[in-house]
């Protein structure tokens, strides 16, 4: 989907702006771990926690994934390209961590597309891809507006070809907190498995 690549950085990339460069200036300690991708480690501008259902209905937080990386990616069920390579860079990394260290990671698909995306659907696409993966859906528009604000996150829907069809632009990216809970990095779409693999190692190990 082209839009979810390029038609959100012109109407999202000033939001991010002053927040990379905090991270940037925050990120050049040299005692920090050496991350291949953004460490946003002590920027404020980002969320620190969230409260959303999974698909059973479960209301979920950062608490409930205590001692674990946690790697929280916006998405949609319907996304053509960058959600599916998201989701297949981050199965393809847990394979190459090994069992010990990626049971030590939980990955988290939020949906920007609550609409069309029903617990159901969402019970059966994200764990597709890795039986561990678990789906978040918020509850009504009020509480999307909420996470991804929180986090920054551009959406939008992008009216189809057919009436009643549409396409979600929307932020490519994911977040990363480290296994006390707190957010360490802000990870681009279209990386490959090896920055995943290099940085969840540091956070596990």
């Amino acid at each position: 989907m082209l839009p979810s690549r390029f038609g959100r950085r012109a109407r999202q990339g000033w939001m991010l702006a002053c927040a990379f460069t905090a991270a940037l200036l925050l990120a050049g300690c040299d005692n920090a771990p050496k991350f291949q991708n953004l460490d946003i480690t002590g920027n404020t501008q980002f969320g620190s926690d969230f409260a959303l259902p999974d698909t059973s209905g479960k209301v979920r937080t950062l608490a409930d994934f205590k001692g674990k990386a946690v790697v929280m990616f916006f998405g949609y069920t319907h996304c053509p390209d960058v959600c599916p390579t998201t989701m297949a860079e981050l199965s393809e990394a847990l394979k190459q961590l090994g069992p010990d260290a990626a049971n030590r990671v939980q990955v988290l698909f939020v949906t920007v597309d609550p609409e069309r995306d029903t617990p159901a659907l969402l019970g059966q696409y994200v764990p597709a891809f890795d039986p561990s993966f678990i789906g978040l859906r918020p509850a009504d528009e009020a509480a999307l507006k909420k996470v991804t604000k929180d986090f920054r996150v551009y959406y939008a829907k992008v009216p189809g070809k057919t009436p009643g069809s549409y396409t979600m632009d929307h932020t490519a990216a994911s977040y990363v907190f480290d296994r006390d809970g707190k957010l360490r990095l802000f990870v681009r779409d279209g990386q490959g498995p090896a920055p995943w693999v290099h940085d969840l190692k540091l956070l596990v190990d």
